[in-house]
């Protein structure tokens, strides 16, 4: 590479943001000293992380006042699905926020973005990564609802993130280092399942770190080792992303100092084997990777082991003295002017912002009189705070005596006034709530289905729409008049998919059942009449007015259900649920394609069947299928779908000679999350 070329690309990596998690105050204060430019945290309600300390809207603040003045910027994490009993709250958060100047929302629901897009229109949104959106149709779609950042999902390679950089133009963040999850983000419904803490909710208990094995040998087959990509900071920036986000606001504050200061050297071009060394040392899972960014994705998975515990201890106390005392990297300029009979002044510059400060009225010298080189001196003290003087200018009369108490009173009474906000004037509109409504009185329910296997359709069936995977045999939807549904995992597949839809709607396929925005935004355009699946985690009302005929996400409780006010709201009411969508599939890196078992068995001995497609994920589905048949009238929606997959035609024929007669099943089976709810 010539001289301009590495010019132009170091130039690139100066400009980018190295974004780093605040679980805590010392953890901002530690980001902040190490040289992030900017930190993301949460309040108490409303994040994706409410097991972290998180802040008080005090000490938020107090956090806010502190990145300012040193020209780091704050992003408030709003990244979970939010209920019509919650938004309220979401509100208050976002008006606080505002007021208090926090510079942007990490937001993962819909209803919420569009909630405070509406109502504050100085607002910047960023999109979580739990949006699950992967494709450039995707992409496109968040822009238009008012999106001005997307981060990036982590199972993308470097090839699909160019893709994604021509398709938009909103900035792009990605993740750089931290926990990688094997499930794509926003679809993982493991955690609810088993225990009610939902992902999708701020309080993921991360079951799948424990035994899931695919040959029942207590194997880790859903741990990955923690992500890494600083050693690819230069693809980074050449590929057109703007901000490196470090995963970790339940880490402590020594990850955060040593995760920062890596970017920072690999910013540098200074990143070398002991910064690794070290970085692996304080947190990881037998290692790193980067094989989603390569596309290798052959040496992914690990665990936490005793080795890995150990070596943080050799090195904590070290890192924990790359934050003992303020950086100074704020340029201030100072003007000092002291004349005779006039009280002196100091007039002091820094991040565009200019104060004027005033002292006493100098004295005639006796002995010494203060030199230009003595005032110099005295006001250029900034030790220990976020200033260096790049510029001073001196006037200052003969024969004058200024103490070193009343210069060095007239620095720190300038940086005071610089450390002084001033309040963001804030435009909003107030919120008006529906109120909830009471039970409907609801025509008989209709059916839909979706069947991951064509040959179980019943010859006579009782649903309105049917849907059937998009690889299906053109036979398959025209004998069936089935519609398609789209996969959820899309990465790099959005043009073949183009191709395949423009396939079925010729052979006169007319119904799409979309799972993320993309598939959404895609069927749309292609004149599909698109229907929303469980994959867009329709949570509130808002969320569910901006889709057709949304399936209502099964992590909700049916009173919340009941609630959400929209036309054509469904239900899943009877399947195997899946619990996760993987990009890596934990079967073929344990035993191999050709010795696979089609499960996984976790520690109690439960079975969850693992299902793989001709798309680039395989689902992971939970061992107890969902059943309400007897429960139907205590459902408040105008559709009841149903998510067939391994079942045989007769199956499927009990099945819904159960839901006919409103009868329990004679197997096991689970109402899910509709009664006990995510916390």
């Amino acid at each position: 590479m010539g001289a301009y070329g590495a010019h132009y690309i170091f130039r690139m990596k100066n400009n980018l943001e190295i974004l780093a998690p605040a679980g805590s105050m010392e953890s901002l204060i530690a980001a902040v000293r190490c040289s992030a430019n900017a930190v993301y945290l949460g309040v108490k309600e409303i994040n994706a992380r409410r097991g972290a300390t998180n802040f008080t809207f005090e000490e938020l603040e107090q956090a806010v006042g502190y990145c300012h003045e040193r020209n780091v910027k704050v992003y408030l994490t709003l990244n979970i699905l939010v209920s019509d009993d919650e938004m309220q709250t979401a509100y208050d958060v976002v008006k606080k926020a505002l007021e208090i100047g926090v510079d942007g929302f990490i937001v993962q629901d819909f209803g919420t973005a569009k909630m405070i897009r509406e109502h504050f229109p100085s607002a910047r949104l960023h999109a979580s990564t739990q949006c699950s959106v992967n494709t450039p149709d995707g992409f496109r779609a968040l822009e238009e609802l008012g999106f001005e950042r997307a981060v990036i999902p982590r199972e993308m390679s470097l090839e699909e993130i160019k893709e994604i950089r021509k398709s938009t133009n909103m900035e792009l963040e990605i993740f750089v280092h931290g926990a990688l999850c094997m499930c794509v983000s926003g679809q993982c419904y493991l955690s609810a399942m088993i225990g009610s803490r939902s992902g999708n909710r701020g309080l993921c208990a991360q079951p799948c770190r424990l035994a899931f094995s695919a040959d029942a040998s207590s194997s880790c087959d859903l741990s990955l080792k923690d992500l890494s990509l600083i050693r690819h900071i230069d693809e980074i920036a050449e590929s057109g992303v703007i901000s490196l986000k470090i995963e970790g606001r339940m880490k402590r504050p020594e990850y955060v100092a040593a995760a920062v200061t890596a970017c920072k050297k690999a910013i540098e071009n200074t990143y070398d084997e002991k910064v690794e060394r070290t970085l692996r040392s304080v947190f990881s899972r037998t290692g790193f990777t980067d094989e989603y960014f390569t596309g290798k994705r052959t040496d992914m998975f690990g665990t936490r082991q005793k080795e890995d515990v150990v070596s943080a201890n050799d090195v904590l106390k070290e890192l924990s003295h790359l934050y003992d005392n303020e950086n100074p990297l704020i340029p201030i300029d100072l003007e000092f002017v002291c004349h005779e009979g006039k009280k002196t002044c100091l007039k002091a510059t820094a991040l565009s912002k200019t104060v004027e400060v005033y002292g006493n009225i100098p004295q005639k010298a006796i002995n010494k009189p203060t030199t230009l080189e003595m005032a110099q001196q005295r006001l250029s003290k900034f030790g220990n705070t976020q200033y260096y003087v790049r510029n001073i200018k001196i006037e200052l009369d003969d024969g004058l005596m200024l103490p070193a108490s009343d210069l060095n009173s007239l620095r720190r009474t300038a940086v005071e006034e610089l450390a002084r906000a001033e309040k963001p004037k804030l435009e909003y509109k107030e919120l008006s709530l529906p109120t909830p409504k009471k039970k409907s009185e609801r025509n008989k329910k209709y059916y839909t289905a979706r069947f991951l296997n064509p040959d179980a359709i019943p010859d006579k069936h009782p649903f309105k729409r049917i849907f059937i995977p998009l690889w299906c045999d053109d036979e398959d939807f025209i004998d069936n008049r089935a519609g398609v549904e789209i996969p959820r995992g899309l990465f790099g597949k959005e043009e073949a998919l183009k191709k395949r839809l423009d396939r079925l709607k010729k052979i006169g396929v007319k119904n799409a059942l979309c799972p993320n925005l993309g598939a959404y935004k895609t069927a749309q355009a292609l004149g599909f009449n698109a229907y929303a699946d469980f994959g867009l985690n329709v949570f509130n009302s808002t969320s569910a007015k901006m889709l057709n005929s949304p399936i209502i996400s099964f992590e909700a409780t049916l009173e919340q259900i009941k609630n959400i006010d929209t036309e054509d709201k469904g239900v899943i009411a009877y399947g195997s649920l899946p619990l996760m969508l993987t990009r890596n599939c934990p079967i073929k890196n344990h035993l191999g394609c050709m010795n696979c078992t089609g499960k996984l068995t976790d520690r109690k001995g439960y079975d969850f069947p693992v299902i793989c497609s001709s798309y680039p994920c395989v689902e992971i589905l939970n061992p107890i299928p969902l059943y309400m048949g007897d429960r139907q009238n205590e459902i408040d929606a105008d559709f009841l779908h149903f998510y067939f997959t391994n079942e045989s035609k007769k199956q499927v024929e009990i099945i819904m000679e159960h839901f006919e007669n409103g009868s329990a099943l004679d197997s096991k089976y689970t109402r899910g999350l509709y009664y006990r709810g995510v916390l």
